[in-house]
């Protein structure tokens, strides 16, 4: 595979799951992780994606900037929000995570309906601080360099004291039969709470990230309630994750 080409697999990839994994891209390309060292090197030194370590994230992805021309695919995360968004009823005590289509979730929330929201998220806590009729409580604990989230046994405590009405959940991985998955061990453990914290899961992602799994599973498929994607509900694509029983906005 061409360098050219090697660098579109994996700005791609980058676009689609935010973090990626030098590890995992030398497996998919095929190629030696010094190989695609240099590649994250040369596409952080382009302004491209920002080379961290072990791997990369989207430009999007930084802290305390949510600038939507640098989303990837941002007008179906906007679909996916405004669905979303329609879950909501007064007084809701929320749960959700980080991520960019959650991100678009909070710009769609309507002006005058009181929530209460706790995230581990600071992207998601600074956009919800900016909200007169949202109360928000960041999830205590230490924070992850690369993913901007708090995680650990505060964040933790924090979630066993905690009944949600709803948990809008964001992943880069979701297969029928493998489930929910992700690579970083301490975000698994911090939705797995998550989770257990929630009356309701509702699952927020575009559809180019099923079918796919990751070496962590956070939970069965049977566990989420509700499957948010860009697509229409009827989609042929989405016809493997009904069959299983999740409702499919």
């Amino acid at each position: 595979m061409l360098k050219e080409e090697r660098h579109d697999f994996i700005l791609n990839e980058v676009r689609i799951r935010n973090r990626v994994l030098l590890s995992d891209l030398a497996q998919q390309l095929n190629v030696s992780e010094d190989t695609v060292r240099r590649d994250l090197a040369d596409l952080h030194n382009q302004g491209k994606l920002k080379k961290v370590h072990g791997g990369a994230i989207a430009k999007s992805f930084t802290p305390f900037s949510f600038h939507q021309e640098e989303i990837y695919d941002h007008q179906n995360k906007q679909i996916i929000a405004r669905k979303a968004a329609q879950l909501l009823k007064k007084d809701m005590v929320v749960l959700i995570t980080g991520g960019t289509t959650n991100l678009e979730l909070v710009t769609q929330l309507p002006e005058d309906l009181h929530l209460t929201f706790f995230t581990p998220s600071l992207q998601v806590a600074m956009q919800l601080g900016q909200m007169q009729s949202v109360d928000t409580i960041l999830l205590g604990g230490k924070v992850a360099k690369d993913a901007q989230v708090t995680f650990g046994m505060d964040a933790l405590k924090t979630l066993s004291q905690t009944q949600a009405d709803i948990c809008f959940l964001g992943t880069g991985h979701l297969d029928p039969v493998n489930g929910v998955s992700e690579f970083d061990w301490e975000v698994v453990q911090l939705k797995k709470a998550m989770i257990d914290s929630s009356k309701k899961i509702v699952l927020l992602t575009l559809s180019a990230k099923l079918n796919s799994t990751q070496r962590y599973k956070i939970c069965e498929v049977n566990q989420i309630h509700t499957l948010i994607t860009e697509l229409d509900p009827s989609d042929p694509a989405l016809a493997q994750f009904k069959a299983v029983g999740l409702e499919i906005i």
